[in-house]
Formats: structure tokens, sequence, C-alpha cells
């Protein structure tokens, strides 16, 4: 068998943890909580088309050529000045800034710089899938810092890392934290770089929701606090303008970028220039910030339908109430495998998609979860599709004769 020649990293037997995030439908009234998508209506359509032709028209035939590994100059300095204003990183360089093949390649090359097999690292319980997902390549061993009303329990990470200070890798999403919504407070993103400091580990603080409030103040990032070059701060285009061009960048201290942008250059060779060069065309005519403020007036709206349609007809459910982002976090009864009724009940029956709680958790061990998301769908399925979820919840305990609480 071919299969006998694949790198024992590949495990093929193993369903992926991201297949729950788009699987296949063929249902005309199909739902999707699942996938973090935009809003489409809201792709800034017409300007992106005449950035894109303008990036043809500047580089000619050349712009179908090879380019910089650094991408466009402008494009560069444009985050410099975000990252001083807008993420509170006074003294940041262009040295600091690297462009990546959106923020999913920043989380794996991050792992392929820092991860031997074996090697220790922390993550939030539950997380990003995707992350989770890209560290299991390098077949880490992983320990678990339980979720907290304002982020991650570091008392719980401290004693961990006493135990273990072979530790070197934390990965945290602060900012209306995927899955659950939880923004970190102040006080915990100075003490997780005081541990960071203290017990010799590095921070990757991802923030693709960071923009995204809908409610309340923006926070200081991690990485403001940053006194060692501990953190490195990553976030993307994707949620903010579009996920298309898969462009997304990061800050750390400038070994930290030398070193990636070594294992950027096997992985691609460059920032591919039209996607970039779109972007850089389209940030120096139009205001982003003007544009991302109609994405928060119309995610808010939506955000409170979710909200509203939960208490309709799942009252009492336990749910999350992020201030941003894109997601809510259900929690059921103990004795309810999410995983299973997505394939069994969910997609077959009422055509409804969500993430199921297993692959959010390093060891897939808690199944009783799920995301939505509310973003992607229109007021209508977000109605219905609750509608559908509290029947499929409702009918479910009935047959396995499971007290649900909250139904």
């Amino acid at each position: 068998m071919l299969e006998n020649l694949f790198a024992s990293r590949v495990k093929p037997d193993e369903k992926s943890r991201l297949v729950g995030l788009f699987p296949e439908t063929h249902y005309l009234d199909n739902i999707s909580f699942g996938g973090g998508a935009p809003e489409e209506k809201l792709f800034p359509v017409e300007e992106l088309k005449e950035a894109y032709q303008v990036a043809v028209k500047r580089q000619g035939a050349h712009a179908f050529q090879y380019h910089d590994i650094r991408g466009p100059e402008y494009l560069r300095q444009f985050l410099v000045e975000r990252a001083k204003t807008l993420v509170g990183i006074p003294e940041v360089t262009d040295d600091e800034i690297m462009l990546t093949a959106g923020g999913q390649q920043g989380i794996e090359l991050v792992a392929k710089l820092l991860l031997n097999k074996g090697d220790a690292m922390a993550v939030e319980a539950p997380t990003y899938v995707g992350a989770l997902a890209a560290f299991d390549t390098f077949e880490p061993t992983y320990f678990n810092v339980s979720m907290e009303d304002d982020g991650a329990d570091l008392t719980q990470f401290e004693l961990l890392l006493k135990a273990h200070p072979e530790i070197k890798l934390f990965y945290t999403v602060p900012d209306f934290h995927n899955p659950t919504g939880i923004t970190m407070s102040v006080a915990k993103r100075k003490r997780l770089v005081e541990l960071a400091n203290k017990y010799d580990f590095i921070i990757l603080e991802d923030t693709p929701y960071r923009d995204l409030r809908y409610v309340g103040k923006s926070l200081p990032s991690v990485k403001s606090f940053d006194t060692e070059g501990r953190v490195i701060f990553l976030s993307s285009f994707s949620k903010i303008l579009t996920p298309a061009f898969r462009l997304g960048w990061l800050v750390a201290d400038p070994v930290v970028v030398q070193a990636l942008t070594k294992l950027k250059l096997t992985e691609d060779l460059e920032v591919p220039y039209l996607p970039s060069a779109t972007i850089e065309y389209y940030l120096q005519n139009n205001d982003l910030d003007e544009h991302i403020q109609s994405l928060r007036a119309l995610y808010q709206t939506k955000m409170e339908a979710m909200m509203a349609a939960i208490d309709r007809y799942l009252p009492g459910i336990k749910v999350s109430h992020p201030e941003g982002g894109f997601f809510l976090w259900l929690e059921l009864d103990q004795g309810i495998d999410t995983t299973k009724l997505l394939w069994e009940n969910a997609v077959p029956e009422q055509h409804l998609v969500y993430v199921p709680s297993e692959s959010f958790y390093a060891h897939r061990d808690r199944k009783n979860g799920m995301r939505i998301n509310f973003t992607g769908p229109t007021y209508e399925q977000i109605d219905d599709g609750v509608k559908r979820l509290s029947k499929m919840l409702v009918e479910n305990s009935r047959q396995k004769e499971i007290f649900v609480k909250a139904i």
C-alpha cells in the first residue's frame, strides 16, 4: 500500500480536524453555521476589481513574474503604521513585519520553526481548530490550559509550567477567542508576558478578529507588553477585507522574522505579487477603517439576531456572549456527542452545519459543545437554523433519554 511510504505525521487513517468546517451537502435548503465566512455582500468588489487591474497595469507582463519574498513596500509600511497605532506596538520597524499566505500559513511557519516531534506546547482548551491541525503535523506533546470568562486560566498554566518547564510555545487567541468568543483581560495579557519571560517560552498571539469589536473598547495587544521579543503577533486581511487573496501578516523580533522568512522561501518562494499588490493599491485609495466600520455595524446586528434566536428557541442553554468576532459557543449536557449529532442528525435530517467541540480540543476529548457562526448566514437562515438546532437537540434527547436542562 502506498500509505506505507507516507511520513508518520500524515496519519491517513485519522480524520482531519478541519473536516467539520465544510461538510459536503447537496441540500437546497442547507444552512451553514460552520466555517468563519464573512458576509459576501460587503466585499468591496468594484474597488478590489479596480485595484487588481491597476496592479497588472503598473507592472505589465512583469506582474506575472516571480517577485520579492518581502512583498510590496507600501503595504509593509502600512502595516508598520497599523501596528503602531491600532495594535499598540509603538516601536515596530519594517524588519519586524512579515507577510504570509493568510494567517494559517503564519501558524504553520511558527510551528515549523519551533516544534520538533514530541516538543511540549500549551494551547487553550478549546482553541482554533485550524491551529491544532497545523500543530498536529509536527507531532507535539500538548498541554491544555482551561478557559475562564476573562481568558486562559493563567494560575493553572503556571502550575503546568512549573511541572513541565520544557513547554516552549503557547498559542492564544486573545481577542474574541475562536471558538468561545472570550476576550482576554488586560491583566492576563500582562501576566502572560511575565510568564513567558520567567519560564522561557514563545507566545503566538493570533488575532484575525481584533478589528471586529462590536461592544466596549479595544484592549492593548499581548505583543504591546512584550519586553524580550517573545510574542509573535499574527493577523490577516481575510476577515476584514477578503479571504480570497490569502494575505496575512505578523509582527515579531527581527531574528524570528528572518528565520520564518527562510522557512517561507522553501514553501512558496515569494509573497504572490497580484494579491498583495491589489491590496496595496486598495489601501492607497480607500479607507480600510471605514470599510471595517460597515462590517462592525452589520455583524453586530447579526450577532444580536442569533442571540435572540437562541433565547427564543433554546432558552437557558449555556452560550457565550462575545463582544466581537464571528462565533458563539454552545455547551450542552455531558451526555450529548455533537460530532455524532452532526453526521447522523444535523446534516442529513436538519440540513444544518456547525463545528462540533471535539475538533477544538487538542486531545479530542470534549464532545458536548459546538461553535456556530453568525456572520455568513442571512438573518432568515440564522433564525431558521437555530430553530432546526433546537428541534434536533430536543428530539435527540428524547430518543436517548438524556435530560437536556437547557431545552
